[in-house]
């Protein structure tokens, strides 16, 4: 099955862009990405030297661009439309992650209220949960 590359659906780009494949996709419903977490991350001299952990925020944001892949896949002319992260709720951080680590990050679309898109999401590594929450979003057309 053939999907979107990232690139076309995401506005994001190195050093921030946290999604590397789409794995599976319902488009405007579900997604599942992965990323490679790499030795030569911009955060791994810093966070924590000689003993690297991903910051837990750069996998909330990992997990909140996965949310953009589900909606942006869905909405009809995607292209012009943003996807804006305005909450999360009950995120806990279960596990480190590290370099040489591949994260697969799944959300799930919940409910959608008011032009707010509510997904349950989760990141895991070799099938075991890292991280898990509810993220809350809004999609608008992208300023000019």
């Amino acid at each position: 099955m053939s999907f979107p590359s990232v690139e076309e659906l995401l506005p994001h780009r190195a050093p921030f862009l946290l999604v590397d494949a789409i794995a599976e996709l319902e488009a405007g419903h579900r997604a599942v990405c992965t990323h490679a977490v790499r030795e030569d991350a911009f955060w791994v001299p810093g966070h924590f030297p000689g003993h690297a952990v991903m910051p837990g925020v750069l996998i909330a944001e990992a997990l909140a661009q996965t949310a953009a892949v589900a909606a942006l896949a869905g909405e009809a002319g995607a292209q012009g439309h943003a996807v804006y992260l305005v909450g999360y709720d009950r995120l806990r951080f279960r596990k480190p992650v590290r370099p040489g680590d591949v994260l697969e990050l799944e959300a799930t679309l919940e409910s959608e209220r008011r032009g707010i898109v509510t997904f349950a999401a989760e990141a895991r590594v070799d099938g075991q949960r890292v991280a898990n929450g509810t993220l809350m979003a809004a999609l608008a057309p992208r300023e000019a």
